[in-house]
């Protein structure tokens, strides 16, 4: 008998890093950049509902319960198989805000996920993930749930294994607006593209990184400060900073010595998304 509940983790992402190779007619940006999951997650609590109703139990600040990514995953989920079923979703929300950690894509995938197991839809994953990507560039991979290299417009997605170290994470007292950074006109929209290969060897860089410094002096600050312990990097559009350690007793070492005002936390990177861990250990 197929569960009528479950309570799931929405993973945070990091950009270990993010060049925007171009614009597309249709003001898209065209982008390549490689993603790794955290340990750290919003939790969704999600419970079937045997009329067509979509219930978001949880309020974000600012977002009307319509125009939330969660509500509109599940209509979309809804539309694409004809489900006369409904849920009610409570969102536990632990991510950040504003803070490039990618929260509100991996609520939306999580909630496709969960209803298309929960619903017994049987969409495919790859299905999934081109739903997804309606919803934001970013949703695709946390539908797919391996870290990944991603070209296009994030919807060219392919896995790949890395080292996981520690992150110790800087979350500066700001929000940054995505869509903000990508219309500046000083954002840098031609950088070459790379191979896989190319970026192990020597690295990249964050395009947004110049525009959101120059527009939140807290990203600045952040990284100033980070940069004194090892090499400072902001995720997506910001605003959060991330550097990265071999073990936790490291970046905790770090962490401690950060001022206790600025907001900080250390999580383990993950090659497979915690959501996905998690739905196969209990199909064991």
């Amino acid at each position: 008998m197929s569960p009528t509940s479950l309570s799931l983790p929405a993973p945070a992402k990091l950009n270990l890093f993010l060049h925007i190779t171009g614009r597309r007619a249709d003001g898209y940006h065209t982008l390549q950049t490689l993603f790794q999951f955290l340990d750290i997650a919003d939790t969704l609590d999600i419970t079937c509902r045997s009329d067509n109703q979509i219930l978001l139990h949880s309020e974000l600040a600012g977002v009307a319960t319509d125009d939330n990514l969660i509500t509109r995953a599940a209509r979309l989920l809804q539309q694409h198989t004809g489900t006369s079923l409904g849920a009610d979703i409570v969102l536990h929300k632990r991510l950040p805000m504003g803070g490039g950690l990618g929260g509100g894509s991996s609520d939306a995938a999580t909630t496709l996920v969960g209803l298309n197991h929960l619903w017994q839809t049987g969409v495919t994953p790859a299905e999934l993930a081109v739903l997804g990507l309606q919803l934001g560039a970013d949703v695709p991979v946390f539908v797919l749930g391996s870290a990944a290299w991603a070209e296009g417009v994030g919807e060219k997605i392919t896995p790949v294994e890395l080292d996981e170290p520690w992150y110790l994470v800087i979350v500066p007292a700001c929000q940054v607006s995505t869509a903000e950074i990508f219309s500046d006109q000083r954002l840098t929209r031609d950088t070459q593209p790379i191979t896989l290969a190319a970026f192990r060897e020597q690295g990249g860089r964050n395009d947004c990184l110049p525009v959101a410094e120059e527009r939140y002096p807290e990203i600045r600050n952040a990284l100033i400060l980070l940069n004194n312990y090892c090499e400072a990097k902001m995720t997506g559009t910001g605003s959060c900073v991330f550097g990265a350690f071999p073990n936790e007793r490291e970046a905790d070492k770090v962490r401690a010595r950060l001022p206790a005002t600025l907001q900080s936390f250390v999580a383990h990177g993950c090659n497979r998304s915690p959501l996905h861990q998690m739905l196969n250990k209990d199909a064991q």
